[in-house]
Parts: C-alpha cells; structure tokens; sequence
C-alpha cells in the first residue's frame, strides 16, 4: 500500500443539507481512502450565515418567475468563510470553486483529472432555481454539469465528482493498472469483460482471452474498445478517429 500523503487531497462542501455527506462518499473505495487520510472532507452548511433569525437563505427573483433564487450575500459569506478558514487558505483558494448547474461545462474524465490534479476544490451544492448570478461575477466560480436533465440540488453532482476524483488518488485503487484500463482512459469506451464460469448459459469466453497470449489480447480488447465506441458514441469515436496515430492498429 502506497504511503499516505501528508497533504490529502480537500473537498470542501458548502449545501444546505450537510447530513448527505459523506453519505456514499463514506463507503467502499472513497469511504476506506477517506478514513485512512487520503483524501479530507469539509462540509459548511450553508444556512449558518444567514442574516436573519429564520436562517433565509434564498429570496424570490427580480422579474418575477416561479421559485426561488439563493442570495449572493448568503453564499459569498459562506464561501469565503470556508476558504479563509482552511488550514492551507493559499492554496484553498487556488483550487477550483465549483458549481453544479446545467449551464456549466459537461463533467467528463479530463475535467476529473484537472480536478484531481489541482490538489483539491470546493463545491458549492445550489438549490431551488440556482443562485444569483452577482456570485458568479464575483468569485472566480466554475460551473460545472453533470449532464443533459435537472436535479434538485448539486449534491449527488458532489457524490459523482468526489467519487470520480477519489478513485484516482494514489492508493486508493487496488491495482494501480485499474485507472488506466477503462472507459474513457484513452477517449474509447471499456472493451468487453469476462470471468468464471468459462462457459455460463450457453455462452462462451472469447477464445483469445484464455490463450495467455498478451499482444492478441490486446489487440482484441482494442478492437472491441474501439467497435463498441463508434457504435454507441459516435462522438467520442470522431474524437479517437482525429487523434488516432496513423497506422495504429
């Protein structure tokens, strides 16, 4: 087991719900990096810098409109409470500011590795319409989407990127071949998987996966990464197909 570092990396959570965290987070891979120190976890709630003895947090929209919108006072008070607060703030405040919104840049694998590499970030969870748009002017945030749908607040966003992030922290992974051996690794989607029983409803094992020969292997596994990537996402496929070194097999 690789050692354990003396600066994890720090996901610092600001929600109005702070009993979802670490929810899944706190089990299986995350869940064991967490408790041995791999990674940290922070998790600020929201509605403590409220400026009223309700603890409002969110007002109606100017203009008019269905729900409601969260106050930039509120939410500035917040963030830069959790980032002047942090035990490295310099490097806190380096870190990426996410939000979770529709509008933002889609999640993907290389957003993950940014992330990751960044040594930390901090997640701002939204709820109702989202927040007023003066936050997003005045603090260095990235929005951030999940994908293509509308969730009630950015917290099982957080579950995804943390988990994502987490997973490809050093130690974290069983076999250190994992991170590199899946969907998206080198922009194809995972080619297919087997294991025992060698025969199961009348379906067999590929013949070359039990021939212990390693470059057939591979160049099957990379025939099927590459079949199964133009046949369901032609986009990624366009992506592989323009950066694909002439030749290759």
């Amino acid at each position: 087991m690789s050692t354990v570092p003396a600066s994890p990396w720090t996901a610092r959570i600001l929600t109005l719900y702070p009993a979802m965290f670490p929810g899944p987070l706190g089990q299986s891979l995350a869940g064991r990096a967490l408790s041995e120190g791999r990674w940290s976890l922070t998790v600020v709630d929201i509605r403590d810098f409220a400026r009223d003895r309700h603890r409002t947090v969110d007002d109606t929209p100017f203009g008019g409109g269905p729900g409601m919108v969260m106050r930039p006072d509120v939410l500035a008070s917040a963030l830069d409470a959790t980032l002047d607060g942090a035990t490295d703030a310099a490097a806190a405040k380096s870190q990426p500011l996410i939000y979770f919104s529709p509008r933002g840049r889609r999640l993907d694998q290389a957003l993950v590795h940014e992330v990751k590499a960044a040594g930390g970030a901090t997640l701002l969870c939204g709820r109702f319409e989202g927040v007023d748009e003066r936050l997003l002017q005045a603090r260095p945030v990235v929005e951030v989407s999940l994908g293509d749908f509308v969730l009630s607040g950015g917290e099982i966003a957080a579950y995804a990127l943390l988990d994502a992030v987490v997973r490809l922290l050093p130690g974290v992974m069983g076999a250190e071949a994992s991170g590199t051996e899946e969907s998206f690794a080198d922009g194809l989607l995972e080619y297919p998987q087997y294991t025992r029983p060698q025969e199961w409803e009348g379906l067999a094992v590929p013949d070359v996966l039990l021939s212990g020969h390693h470059e057939k292997i591979a160049a099957w596994r990379r025939e099927m990464a590459e079949k199964i990537t133009a046949g369901r996402r032609p986009d990624l496929w366009e992506s592989y197909r323009k950066r694909k070194p002439a030749g290759k097999n």
